[in-house]
Protein backbone atom coordinates (compact mmCIF):
# COMPACT_ATOMS: atom_id res chain seq x y z
CA UNK A 1 0.00 0.00 0.00
CA UNK A 2 1.70 3.62 -0.94
CA UNK A 3 2.20 5.62 2.32
CA UNK A 4 -0.26 7.98 0.77
CA UNK A 5 -3.28 5.42 0.81
CA UNK A 6 -2.67 4.79 4.50
CA UNK A 7 -2.32 8.32 5.50
CA UNK A 8 -5.97 8.61 3.88
CA UNK A 9 -6.97 5.45 5.96
CA UNK A 10 -5.93 6.67 9.21
CA UNK A 11 -7.24 10.49 9.29
CA UNK A 12 -10.83 11.89 8.83
CA UNK A 13 -12.41 10.92 5.64
CA UNK A 14 -13.49 12.71 3.08
CA UNK A 15 -16.27 14.50 3.10
CA UNK A 16 -18.80 12.61 0.49
CA UNK A 17 -19.37 16.38 -1.03
CA UNK A 18 -15.66 17.10 -1.28
CA UNK A 19 -15.33 13.67 -2.54
CA UNK A 20 -17.69 14.04 -5.57
CA UNK A 21 -16.01 17.60 -5.79
CA UNK A 22 -12.24 16.29 -6.09
CA UNK A 23 -14.05 13.81 -8.49
CA UNK A 24 -16.17 16.01 -10.91
CA UNK A 25 -12.95 18.66 -10.82
CA UNK A 26 -10.98 15.38 -11.92
CA UNK A 27 -13.38 14.41 -14.70
CA UNK A 28 -14.66 17.73 -16.13
CA UNK A 29 -11.27 19.94 -15.62
CA UNK A 30 -8.14 19.63 -16.51
CA UNK A 31 -5.69 20.07 -14.34
CA UNK A 32 -7.28 18.35 -11.45
CA UNK A 33 -4.75 17.60 -9.00
CA UNK A 34 -4.50 21.37 -8.39
CA UNK A 35 -7.80 20.90 -5.76
CA UNK A 36 -6.57 20.72 -2.55
CA UNK A 37 -7.83 17.07 -2.18
CA UNK A 38 -8.28 14.75 0.86
CA UNK A 39 -5.34 15.10 3.51
CA UNK A 40 -4.86 18.91 2.36
CA UNK A 41 -8.25 19.59 2.89
CA UNK A 42 -8.60 18.28 6.35
CA UNK A 43 -5.55 19.77 7.16
CA UNK A 44 -6.91 23.06 6.21
CA UNK A 45 -9.87 22.56 8.36
CA UNK A 46 -8.14 21.49 11.51
CA UNK A 47 -5.96 23.99 10.93
CA UNK A 48 -8.62 26.72 10.84
CA UNK A 49 -9.99 25.12 14.12
CA UNK A 50 -6.77 25.47 16.32
CA UNK A 51 -6.29 29.39 14.98
CA UNK A 52 -9.83 30.15 15.23
CA UNK A 53 -9.91 32.68 12.74
CA UNK A 54 -13.32 35.24 11.72
CA UNK A 55 -11.74 36.44 8.31
CA UNK A 56 -9.70 33.99 5.69
CA UNK A 57 -8.73 35.06 2.59
CA UNK A 58 -7.55 32.56 -0.11
CA UNK A 59 -6.15 33.64 -3.64
CA UNK A 60 -6.88 31.06 -6.09
CA UNK A 61 -10.27 29.39 -5.31
CA UNK A 62 -10.03 27.51 -8.43
CA UNK A 63 -12.99 24.45 -7.43
CA UNK A 64 -13.48 25.87 -4.20
CA UNK A 65 -12.68 22.24 -2.23
CA UNK A 66 -10.41 24.48 -0.24
CA UNK A 67 -12.56 27.40 0.49
CA UNK A 68 -14.87 24.76 1.56
CA UNK A 69 -12.42 22.71 3.57
CA UNK A 70 -11.66 25.85 5.76
CA UNK A 71 -14.94 26.97 6.01
CA UNK A 72 -16.03 23.72 7.42
CA UNK A 73 -13.60 24.46 10.39
CA UNK A 74 -14.90 28.10 11.05
CA UNK A 75 -16.89 29.45 13.71
CA UNK A 76 -20.79 30.47 12.75
CA UNK A 77 -19.93 33.79 12.42
CA UNK A 78 -16.51 33.17 10.36
CA UNK A 79 -15.96 34.27 6.52
CA UNK A 80 -13.64 33.22 3.94
CA UNK A 81 -13.18 35.54 1.60
CA UNK A 82 -11.85 33.57 -2.10
CA UNK A 83 -10.51 35.39 -5.35
CA UNK A 84 -10.01 33.60 -8.47
CA UNK A 85 -8.59 35.44 -11.02
CA UNK A 86 -9.87 33.57 -13.91
CA UNK A 87 -13.79 33.87 -14.87
CA UNK A 88 -13.79 30.89 -16.88
CA UNK A 89 -14.01 28.66 -13.72
CA UNK A 90 -16.82 30.78 -12.58
CA UNK A 91 -19.42 28.61 -13.86
CA UNK A 92 -17.93 25.18 -12.45
CA UNK A 93 -17.27 26.76 -9.46
CA UNK A 94 -20.11 28.41 -7.55
CA UNK A 95 -22.86 26.24 -7.93
CA UNK A 96 -20.32 24.04 -6.11
CA UNK A 97 -20.05 26.75 -3.89
CA UNK A 98 -23.32 27.61 -3.40
CA UNK A 99 -24.78 24.03 -2.91
CA UNK A 100 -22.57 23.28 0.12
CA UNK A 101 -23.56 23.17 3.54
CA UNK A 102 -21.19 26.12 4.18
CA UNK A 103 -22.00 28.08 1.79
CA UNK A 104 -23.07 31.50 3.87
CA UNK A 105 -19.61 31.26 5.19
CA UNK A 106 -18.11 31.85 2.02
CA UNK A 107 -17.66 34.80 0.15
CA UNK A 108 -16.64 34.24 -4.17
CA UNK A 109 -15.17 36.67 -5.60
CA UNK A 110 -13.98 36.66 -9.60
CA UNK A 111 -11.10 39.04 -9.47
CA UNK A 112 -7.80 39.90 -8.80
CA UNK A 113 -6.96 39.78 -4.80
CA UNK A 114 -3.65 41.43 -4.99
CA UNK A 115 -5.69 44.77 -6.72
CA UNK A 116 -8.95 43.96 -4.87
CA UNK A 117 -8.24 42.37 -1.27
CA UNK A 118 -7.03 45.50 0.45
CA UNK A 119 -9.87 47.91 -0.79
CA UNK A 120 -12.27 45.74 1.42
CA UNK A 121 -10.99 47.53 4.64
CA UNK A 122 -10.66 43.96 6.32
CA UNK A 123 -8.13 42.49 8.45
CA UNK A 124 -7.39 38.91 8.28
CA UNK A 125 -6.43 36.51 10.79
CA UNK A 126 -5.72 33.72 7.93
CA UNK A 127 -4.89 33.66 4.49
CA UNK A 128 -4.16 30.81 2.05
CA UNK A 129 -2.31 31.65 -1.38
CA UNK A 130 -3.03 29.07 -3.93
CA UNK A 131 -2.76 31.33 -6.78
CA UNK A 132 -0.27 32.19 -10.06
CA UNK A 133 2.99 31.01 -8.46
CA UNK A 134 5.15 33.60 -10.42
CA UNK A 135 2.89 36.20 -8.45
CA UNK A 136 3.53 34.39 -5.21
CA UNK A 137 6.21 37.43 -3.58
CA UNK A 138 4.06 39.95 -5.69
CA UNK A 139 0.90 38.82 -3.82
CA UNK A 140 2.85 38.26 -0.04
CA UNK A 141 3.92 41.81 -0.25
CA UNK A 142 0.92 43.09 -1.14
CA UNK A 143 -1.14 40.79 1.33
CA UNK A 144 1.07 40.83 4.24
CA UNK A 145 0.26 44.51 5.61
CA UNK A 146 -3.30 43.34 5.95
CA UNK A 147 -2.81 40.43 7.84
CA UNK A 148 -3.08 40.70 11.89
CA UNK A 149 -0.33 40.56 14.02
CA UNK A 150 0.34 37.17 15.03
CA UNK A 151 -2.23 36.27 12.03
CA UNK A 152 -1.06 33.09 9.78
CA UNK A 153 -0.71 33.13 5.82
CA UNK A 154 -0.31 29.53 4.04
CA UNK A 155 1.36 29.09 0.78
CA UNK A 156 0.66 26.35 -1.22
CA UNK A 157 3.44 24.64 -3.46
CA UNK A 158 6.51 25.89 -2.47
CA UNK A 159 8.49 22.86 -3.32
CA UNK A 160 7.13 22.78 -6.37
CA UNK A 161 7.13 19.17 -7.19
CA UNK A 162 10.89 19.15 -6.46
CA UNK A 163 11.47 21.57 -8.64
CA UNK A 164 12.67 24.25 -6.63
CA UNK A 165 16.38 22.29 -6.12
CA UNK A 166 16.11 20.95 -9.71
CA UNK A 167 18.03 22.73 -12.13
CA UNK A 168 16.57 22.01 -15.12
CA UNK A 169 13.65 24.11 -14.25
CA UNK A 170 16.00 26.88 -13.62
CA UNK A 171 14.00 28.91 -16.23
CA UNK A 172 10.91 27.74 -15.58
CA UNK A 173 8.91 30.93 -14.83
CA UNK A 174 6.76 29.50 -12.15
CA UNK A 175 9.39 27.70 -10.11
CA UNK A 176 11.47 30.87 -10.59
CA UNK A 177 8.48 33.02 -8.87
CA UNK A 178 8.33 29.47 -6.14
CA UNK A 179 12.28 30.28 -5.25
CA UNK A 180 12.17 34.20 -4.97
CA UNK A 181 9.24 33.72 -2.56
CA UNK A 182 10.77 31.12 -0.58
CA UNK A 183 14.19 32.92 -0.50
CA UNK A 184 12.41 36.11 0.75
CA UNK A 185 10.53 34.75 3.24
CA UNK A 186 13.45 33.00 4.67
CA UNK A 187 14.73 36.45 4.97
CA UNK A 188 11.78 37.99 6.07
CA UNK A 189 12.32 39.22 9.56
CA UNK A 190 8.28 40.39 9.54
CA UNK A 191 7.60 36.91 10.27
CA UNK A 192 8.55 32.89 11.72
CA UNK A 193 8.32 30.16 8.83
CA UNK A 194 8.04 26.53 8.42
CA UNK A 195 7.70 24.35 4.88
CA UNK A 196 5.80 21.30 5.62
CA UNK A 197 6.67 18.31 2.64
CA UNK A 198 3.02 17.67 2.17
CA UNK A 199 1.81 17.09 -1.15
CA UNK A 200 3.33 20.20 -3.19
CA UNK A 201 5.09 22.03 0.16
CA UNK A 202 3.03 24.20 2.54
CA UNK A 203 4.46 27.02 3.97
CA UNK A 204 3.38 27.79 7.13
CA UNK A 205 4.13 31.67 7.91
CA UNK A 206 3.14 33.37 11.18
CA UNK A 207 3.18 37.36 11.18
CA UNK A 208 5.08 38.45 14.27
CA UNK A 209 2.93 40.93 17.18
CA UNK A 210 4.08 44.53 16.20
Amino acid sequence: MKIEDYIRDHIDAEPDYLYRLYRATNIQLLHGRMASGHLQGRLLKMLVEMIRPKRILEVGTFTGYSAISMAEGLDDDGLVYTYEINDEQEDFTRPWIEGSAVSEKIRFIIGDAIKEAPKLGIVFDMMFIDGDKRTYLECYEALLPILRPGGFLLADNTLWDGHVVDHAYDRDQQTVGIEQFNDFVARDPRVERVILPLRDGLTIIRKKPA
